[in-house]
Parts: structure tokens; sequence; C-alpha cells
């Protein structure tokens, strides 16, 4: 029986592992990260909050991608390299600047825990930086899936820790150099869309 084997050059994989790595240090210091932080000081149960987080994250990215992807589909090749260019460029200026969170999230039962958390996550990640690059690395890559399952991961690595270590990792990260490192990131991939194309 012959199986298929993926080589680790494939553009599926390298979809996913771009889109890890834009996501995960992109939404260090965001507002959704915040949430995390406050929603693990509330409740201190940090299992249904990471599987709300999942669930939230996996429904707000499968939208966005969905959209990046039927935009890679109707607009013009040309065209498309330069808007998702000047996506990228926007991104990466959005995640120089420190978010705040806007308001906390309703106070819930310990069984609710799971459902405020997923319903505070999809709500906050709506016309968040990282739900537009999502749909610009969808619009980017033609890997729907991998840019799903790469930016779903990429929101767990870097929440999932803030929600178990809760105050004290998050006062030691160094916020302000991880959003430059993160513009670097979308700058240099704004850069290598107008050089190399979609």
């Amino acid at each position: 029986m012959s199986g298929r084997t993926f080589p680790l050059d494939t553009p599926m994989l390298t979809a996913f592992f771009v889109s890890v790595a834009a996501i995960a240090i992109g939404e260090i210091g965001d507002k959704t990260q915040l949430l995390a932080l406050l929603l693990a000081a509330r409740y201190r149960q940090p299992w249904p909050i990471v599987a709300g987080i999942l669930c939230a994250t996996l429904a707000n990215h499968a939208l966005a991608g969905i959209f990046g992807n039927w935009v890679r589909r109707a607009i013009d090749p040309e065209i498309l390299r330069y808007a998702i260019a000047i996506a990228f460029f926007i991104v990466a200026i959005w995640a120089l600047r420190p978010d705040k969170l806007d308001g906390e999230p309703q106070s819930a039962s310990r069984s609710g825990v799971f459902a405020v958390t997923t319903l505070a996550f999809f709500l906050a990640e709506m016309g968040d930086k990282t739900q537009i690059a999502t749909a610009v690395l969808a619009a980017r890559y033609d890997a729907l899936v991998a840019v799903i399952a790469g930016t779903t991961l990429g929101m767990l690595i870097a929440d999932a820790p803030v929600v178990f270590a809760g105050k004290l990792a998050a006062d030691r990260i160094p916020f302000s150099a991880l959003r430059k490192v993160a513009a670097g990131i979308f700058f240099v991939m704004g850069v290598w869309v107008l050089v190399k194309g979609v």
C-alpha cells in the first residue's frame, strides 16, 4: 500500500508555518491576550478558557480565511498582489500600537466559563489585526485549511501560556520588543509579495 508523502517545502506547510509565526508573534500584547489574562485572573479555570479560545478562534479565523480565499479567486492577480502587500504593511503598522482591553466580559458561573470565553473571544477578534492578518494570509496562500490551522495554533501559542501562568508571565513579556518583531515580520511579508507576487 503506497502512502502519500509531504515534503517539508510544500506550499501547504509553508502557509501553515508562516501563519503560525505571524499570528503567534502578532498576538503578543493584543487585546485578546489581555482578555485571556483577565479571564484567567477572574475564573482561575485554565482548561475551559483555553477550550473557549480554541473554538472562538477557529470560528473567527475560518470566516476570515474563507473571505481571504474568495478575494484570491475574485480579484485579478496583479491587483491582488498590491492589495495584499498594502494590507501586510497596514498590519505591520497596526502591530506597533499597543492594545488596551475595551471592556470586561460578563460574569459567569463556573459551568459558564467556556461559553463566556468563546463569546468574548469571538467578539474581541472581530476586526482585530489577527483576523485581518488571517484574511490576508488566506488571500496570499492557496491553502485555506493550512492558514486557518496555522493562525489558530498561533493564537493558542500566544494566549495559552498567559492563561496558565497568569499575571506573573504577562509582567515579564517584553511587549514593546515583540510588537516590533511582529511589525517587522508583516513588513517583510509585504515586501516579499511585492517582489515575488501572489
